[in-house]
């Protein structure tokens, strides 16, 4: 029974594996990217695993290709990358710390997610408690498994954010199709949103990662995993985290609802990432990143970890407009 997919490149040459509860890993032949199979899935009215189950074929060792990200598109324009945060027991606990100095009565972000434990979880067909959201970039600043997160030269930290993400493709007809899951790093600017709570959406306009695993079907309620930073090939710091939403505030179908309730973001061909948040941060524990240290995260739910070293961009100066 296929789990999981993954893309992978063989030099100039990309495919699709499938992968069963195991970790066997089989070609899925005809397939070079999971956009290509999910849009077949779609027209031939099928589940992406029957798709793949369809077309397996010889047993492929991964260790001998280059995993990338789970999902792409050719043009990386038609991919939004988002997120949800405070959605977590617990999530606000760090958070609050960041922002209690700005006031003395109860803080902006432990009011959104009290308004997400007392309404987050809504009946079937009612509509529930509106979440914190939060925009990224285009798919241009998803790096593949391995790569660097690179922060910003003017980037006043480098933090890692232990997430799961849901993947969607929009349909032809402006519906939103749930690919299914995959394993990250959002990656942050914890510094920077300290400073002023404003700057939120700054701090958020970073890279991510995602682990090169797309999990088929639901995704468990409790989800257990480990998040930690290796410095210097020694384990610097290390926390378990937990998602599903027998740990959240809110039902995925709820933050689904407040992410594709907007129009402008069901125009069909495009891909959704977006990421559920979480609860735990190495920088809610007094960790100041540095150049080198690598971002490890693993998850029961999934087969494959994300591991990323942070890298810092050179410095190109003021940005300059021309004026025409």
């Amino acid at each position: 029974m296929i789990r999981s997919l993954v893309q992978f490149a063989e030099g100039d040459t990309r495919g699709v594996a499938a992968l069963d509860e195991s970790g066997a890993a089989r070609r899925v032949v005809g397939a070079t990217t999971t956009l290509a199979l999910a849009e077949q899935a779609i027209a031939a009215g099928t589940s992406l695993a029957a798709t793949a189950e369809a077309a397996l074929g010889e047993a492929i060792d991964l260790t001998t290709v280059r995993l990338l990200s789970p999902i792409d598109h050719a043009d990386p324009a038609h991919t939004l990358v988002s997120g949800t945060g405070l959605t977590h027991l617990g999530s606000a606990e760090g958070r609050d710390k960041m922002h209690a100095k700005a006031t003395e009565s109860q803080t902006d972000s432990m009011k959104m997610f009290l308004m997400g434990v007392e309404g987050g979880k809504p009946a079937d067909g009612a509509v529930g408690a509106q979440p914190e959201w939060f925009y990224k970039g285009d798919g241009g600043i998803l790096v593949d498994p391995g790569t660097p997160l690179t922060m910003p030269a003017f980037a006043e930290d480098g933090g890692e954010e232990p997430e799961i993400a849901g993947i969607y493709l929009i349909d032809k007809d402006g519906v939103a199709v749930r690919l299914g899951f995959a394993l990250g790093n959002e990656f942050s600017d914890h510094v920077t949103e300290r400073g002023n709570y404003l700057w939120l959406a700054h701090s958020k306009l970073r890279q991510a990662a995602l682990a090169p695993e797309l999990r088929l079907g639901d995704l468990p309620e409790d989800v257990r995993g480990t998040s930690r930073i290796v410095r210097d090939g020694e384990v610097l710091w290390e926390k378990p985290f937990v998602s599903g939403e027998a740990n959240m505030s809110h039902s995925l179908a709820n933050l689904e609802h407040h992410h594709f309730k907007y129009d402008g973001f069901l125009r069909p061909g495009d891909l959704h990432v977006h990421f559920f948040g979480t609860a735990t941060l190495s920088f809610s524990d007094g960790v100041r990143t540095e150049v080198g240290d690598v971002f490890e995260v693993e998850a029961d739910a999934f087969l494959l970890p994300v591991r990323n070293p942070l890298a810092r961009a050179a410095d190109t100066g003021i940005a300059k407009v021309r004026s025409l």
